[in-house]
């Protein structure tokens, strides 16, 4: 099956999309294209190549965090009251493509997409705020960690250059 990432626009067919949690499946539907429309974040699909179905997509948005929430040791490192972050606000897979290292896929190429970033412009890291506890196991399991006194996670931008595979990560 081969699989290509792009930017949401109207072409592409969601109304079907569910992923079994009723707010992200809200989301893919009915207001992504007008946060993307509004510039408050980007919506990448995940679809079979030459096929207009979604079946995985994530979002992407500038954000900032206040230094206060990073870990003491990062923290005292870090000179401004407001670091610059990107939050991966959304990462969601279609139930049935669940269980097909597809969400491990969406989650790599959203870090890649967001190291390539780092390197253009100032960001420490790539924050998440899980929607649940099974979110949050998996974004431990790639090395997220928590925000002290948040629900928020994040890995440094450091942290994926050094320890994810590139954007070249081959598709399962």
């Amino acid at each position: 099956m081969e699989l290509t990432i792009s930017i949401l626009d109207k072409t592409h067919q969601r109304n079907n999309f569910e992923c079994g949690r009723p707010a992200l499946d809200h989301y893919i539907k009915k207001q992504a294209s007008q946060d993307t429309k509004r510039d408050l974040a980007v919506c990448y699909v995940l679809c079979r190549k030459d096929e207009p179905e979604v079946i995985g997509y994530y979002t992407l948005s500038s954000h900032a965090v206040a230094r206060s929430e990073f870990p003491e040791e990062l923290a005292r490192k870090l000179p401004y009251l407001e670091i610059p972050t990107v939050l991966l606000g959304r990462l969601a897979l279609s139930s049935s493509y669940q269980g097909k290292g597809l969400g491990e896929f969406l989650l790599t190429e959203a870090l890649n997409r967001c190291a390539k970033l780092g390197n253009e412009m100032g960001i420490l890291a790539v924050t998440v705020d899980p929607i649940d506890e099974d979110a949050r196991r998996f974004y431990a399991a790639f090395g997220f960690i928590a925000l002290p006194g948040s629900g928020r996670m994040f890995m440094t931008i450091k942290t994926i250059e050094e320890e994810l595979p590139g954007g070249d990560q081959e598709k399962p």
